[in-house]
């Protein structure tokens, strides 16, 4: 699974990194639980298109 963290807006905290509203944090988690669910399908997927992931709305 690879996301591109610059575009989930973060900030840092006592040196942690959190996000900047609650629901992205929601959907960050939620794209991350359907990721886990349906990893055998994204990597039969990534055998024809190498590199392909599903897109983080």
């Amino acid at each position: 699974m690879h996301i591109a963290y610059s575009a989930l807006r973060t900030r840092t905290i006592n040196n942690q990194t959190q996000f900047a509203d609650k629901q992205l944090q929601q959907r960050y988690e939620g794209y991350q639980t359907a990721c886990n669910k349906y990893r055998h399908e994204i990597a039969a997927i990534q055998k024809y298109l190498p590199g392909w992931t599903p897109r983080f709305r």
